[in-house]
């Protein structure tokens, strides 16, 4: 089409005015809605697209531009990506095509199970139970951003993202270790060297080195423990 179009000057937007070199322009102008709308017609009739009643199909524009939009969430384009292409200016505008087609949902789905199946799947519980605790085991090689707690577990799916309150406590240069909780931290301490050499295999470094910062933590505060007991607060 370019090469069929020749050479033409740019034109003003419609939103700014700003001069923009339009693909779709011949002897100097845009072309009209009809134009786009005599163009479909003919391409329907030439493709021999016909409804259940056999008759011609009836696309617009607008109905081509939705499917266009729609096809593109269903292949993995990304919002930013979708808003620039169809000249959005709010995200509201592209989420009207986040409309995503049976396959795509399934196909989706599938991949989670996949990853939830590689690890162990938790049992469900009642609405306002309690969480369901894990096995330890199958906890320390589930594939999410794992965090061990003093008193728990922390299960952050990966998608979500490393957590910026991660052993935030046990980082920060006012936590006093209690020495009835010794044996406790020793216990945390091994959790997280398996956790760092996890996510090492996993290739997920940035988490490796958290988790080696908060060993190197919890390191520091078992050797205050062992040079005073008591561990006074600081002053």
């Amino acid at each position: 089409w370019i090469t069929q179009r020749g050479r033409q000057r740019a034109l003003p937007h419609p939103r700014g005015g700003r001069l923009t070199e339009f693909l779709f322009v011949e002897h100097g102008c845009r072309p009209t809605s009809f134009r786009l709308r005599k163009g479909l017609i003919d391409a329907v009739a030439a493709a021999e697209l016909r409804g259940r009643d056999g008759k011609l199909l009836h696309v617009t524009p607008h109905q081509l531009r939705h499917t266009f939009g729609t096809s593109l969430i269903n292949g993995g384009i990304g919002l930013p990506a979708l808003m620039a292409l169809m000249g959005h200016v709010t995200p509201e505008m592209t989420l009207r095509y986040a409309k995503l087609a049976t396959p795509t949902i399934r196909s989706a789905y599938q991949v989670a199970m996949d990853k939830v199946r590689a690890g162990q799947l938790l049992p469900l519980t009642a609405v306002n139970a309690a969480p369901p605790i894990p096995d330890k085991v199958a906890w320390l090689h589930a594939e999410m951003l794992k965090t061990r707690l003093a008193h728990g577990f922390c299960a952050r799916p990966q998608a979500a993202g490393p957590c910026p309150y991660a052993n935030i406590c046990e980082q920060c240069d006012f936590f006093v270790p209690d020495p009835a909780g010794t044996s406790t931290i020793n216990a945390q301490l091994n959790d997280i060297r398996a956790l760092q050499a996890d996510a090492q295999a996993r290739g997920w470094h940035d988490e490796a080195a958290r988790h080696q910062r908060v060993a190197a933590s919890l390191d520091q505060h078992l050797q205050r423990l062992r040079r005073d007991p008591s561990t006074d607060l600081p002053s």
